[in-house]
């Protein structure tokens, strides 16, 4: 057999849209982890994740979409296949995962207006609709931007993640319960009159 199954292995197939599926093996792969015992919280194993695409078609618009963010600079080693072949083009994105956690994601951003440019027409943007929401930047641009990245950094997903827990709830230092309330310093509180008025709102 093409997989080279052996007597008492179980073979899973599935079929569908590519994400969707995606989505559904790696919670399987979990689920499967986790009732069979493979996934030992004391065993801490680290992980970079890079080379992601920098896009994604949307079969619903017929356009790209971003899949880190419309800023993400391409590789510069792909650069070339932006016109030719925008989906083999990988972004200069990175992630930090521990366990199957991710605990922390970031990228290089794009400083040059012209490659922006078409980053912002192969996601769809009209000339008119880029310049009204992100005309600041593309100004900014022509003043000199240094490259520039980092990386968003979970400090409640990594605390979490050594406490062996699957959620963050208990280890977030303001945490928000399901209703949107912060137990610890009892918000969301009504809002005075005064406030409303200074700040123009009306409340229906």
């Amino acid at each position: 057999m093409a997989v080279k199954a052996k007597p008492g292995e179980l073979l899973l197939l599935l079929c569908g849209d590519l994400e969707k599926t995606r989505k559904l093996l790696g919670e399987l792969r979990l689920y499967l982890a986790n009732i069979l015992g493979l996934r030992d919280p004391s065993v801490f194993k680290r992980l970079w994740v890079k080379d992601f695409p920098l896009l994604e078609w949307g079969e619903d618009n017929k356009f790209f979409y971003a899949l880190h963010h419309q800023f993400t600079s391409p590789k510069p080693e792909d650069m070339n296949l932006l016109d030719s072949d925008p989906e083999k083009v990988r972004g200069n994105a990175h992630d930090l995962a521990m366990n199957g956690v991710e605990l922390g994601g970031g990228s290089i951003r794009i400083n040059d207006k012209a490659l922006q440019s078409r980053m912002f027409n192969l996601l769809g943007f009209t000339k008119e609709e880029a310049q009204a929401q992100f005309g600041f930047l593309m100004t900014a641009f022509e003043y000199g931007a240094p490259p520039h990245g980092g990386l968003a950094f979970g400090l409640d997903r990594l605390l979490a993640t050594l406490g062996g827990s699957q959620s963050i709830r208990d280890f977030i230092a303001f945490p928000k319960n399901n209703s949107g309330k912060d137990p610890m310093i009892d918000a969301s509180s009504p809002i005075i009159t005064e406030q409303l008025k200074e700040l123009g709102v009306k409340l229906r």
